[in-house]
């Protein structure tokens, strides 16, 4: 086994969308887009048994090894077949800054020039990772600084479930901190996630996979500003939390905030997400539940933060499994929006409190590394038009 793990760079082949990374002479597939079922189709399709990706897959995720001849279970005659035709390729380390309330952001160099971030947040019970799921976001919501810097493509598998890969080797490299595991991660980074439906899916799975990170469902929780289709989508194939970015609950005033609202209105936003909280499809069979979602909620003065907003998110939320998410608005250059008062958020959590739902403040974290959520802005290049992107690259069949 390699005696360190140390970051691999990108620079050895140029990247490619998907799991194929292409040099002139040939065509290698990066085994870091694949998870079990893939892993296990790949040695298939080798002429191997699909235990193999049994035996791959720990080498990979829980240890950190990229160098084949490492993989000591496997033959060496497979080790040098994998050594033609696979690689293992992480995203590049480009910055690493740690705040003063030891929050950590990464930025992270892609194949092709494109860079995105992630920030890891240590708390006393738990060690949370945000991971990023697209270059950029599309969706041009008000109040965040990613969505300024345009959209150019979805992050491959390896790209998502690399940057767990980057931080937990990143951590165990630290002489000062040692080792800290990742006890949750939450795709709220870069990007809408369930634009980006199977690659995020995908890298969730590998997350969860004893054989690989093997997080527990509970410690997952997917952000989604209401992409509806894929919402009903998600149901049915994967036991994450969930999360909606919600911000307001009148369509004029959430079609400004968060503009795919036009396409997906609050009231079928609200139909999917009791749909999401519903006691069937196949995760249910398991015995697991979505027992409530959370409801992400940024606090901009004088724009959503009056005692009737509250009292209308009490409304909106009747009957609704939930707990909702204050979020201090984290300014970021050119805004104009501003921060709640501190009196106000308090004003404001105390009408939901009293009106039976639980709801908590969150603690800006990393502000000064510009960590914080609405702030991380990685490298776009070649930005598309953002209408190109939302005639949204929705799950297939939807």
């Amino acid at each position: 086994m390699q005696g360190s793990l140390s970051v691999a760079t990108t620079t050895a082949l140029p990247v490619a969308r998907g799991a194929l990374v292409c040099a002139p002479d040939k065509c290698a597939v990066n085994l870091l887009d694949l998870d079990r079922r893939g892993m296990e189709a790949f040695f298939v399709g080798l002429g191997e048994k699909p235990f193999r990706a049994n035996q791959v897959l720990p080498w990979i995720h829980r240890l950190g090894v990229v160098d084949f001849d490492d993989m000591t279970n496997l033959s060496k005659a497979l080790r040098a077949r994998l050594r033609d035709i696979a690689h293992i390729t992480p995203p590049t380390v480009l910055s690493h800054q740690e705040a003063a309330d030891g929050t950590h952001k990464w930025s992270l160099r892609l194949g092709d020039g494109q860079a995105i971030e992630t920030v890891y947040i240590p708390e006393s019970e738990r060690a949370t990772l945000c991971v990023s799921s697209q270059v950029g976001c599309p969706l041009k919501c008000a109040f965040c600084s990613t969505g300024t810097q345009g959209f150019n493509r979805n992050l491959t598998v390896a790209e998502i479930i690399g940057q767990l890969w980057v931080v937990r080797r990143s951590l165990g490299d630290d002489p000062q901190g040692g080792f800290r595991a990742i006890s949750n991660v939450v795709v709220m980074g870069m990007g809408e996630p369930l634009l980006n439906f199977d690659n995020v899916v995908a890298a969730m799975d590998l997350m969860l996979d004893d054989l690989a990170y093997g997080l527990s469902w509970r410690h997952v929780t997917l952000s989604t500003a209401g992409v509806v289709p894929a919402l009903d989508r998600l149901r049915e194939v994967s036991p994450v939390n969930l999360a909606v970015s919600l911000h307001a609950t009148d369509d004029v005033l959430r079609d400004e905030l968060v503009p795919i609202n036009r396409k997906y209105p609050l009231d079928e936003l609200y139909a999917a997400c009791r749909r999401y909280v519903a006691a069937d499809g196949k995760i249910r069979a398991t015995g697991s539940s979505h027992r409530r979602i959370t409801f992400e909620y940024v606090m901009l003065d004088g724009v959503n933060d009056s005692r009737n907003h509250a009292q209308s998110l009490v409304r909106w939320l009747r009957g609704m499994p939930s707990k909702v998410n204050l979020i201090p608005f984290n300014p970021f250059p050119e805004t104009h929006y501003r921060r709640s008062p501190q009196e106000r958020i308090d004003r404001f959590r105390q009408i939901l409190l009293d009106a039976g739902i639980v709801t908590i403040t969150r603690k800006a974290r990393g502000e000064d590394i510009d960590a914080a959520c609405g702030q991380l802005v990685g490298r776009v290049t070649k930005r598309l038009r953002a209408a190109s992107a939302i005639e949204f690259r929705l799950p297939q069949g939807e």
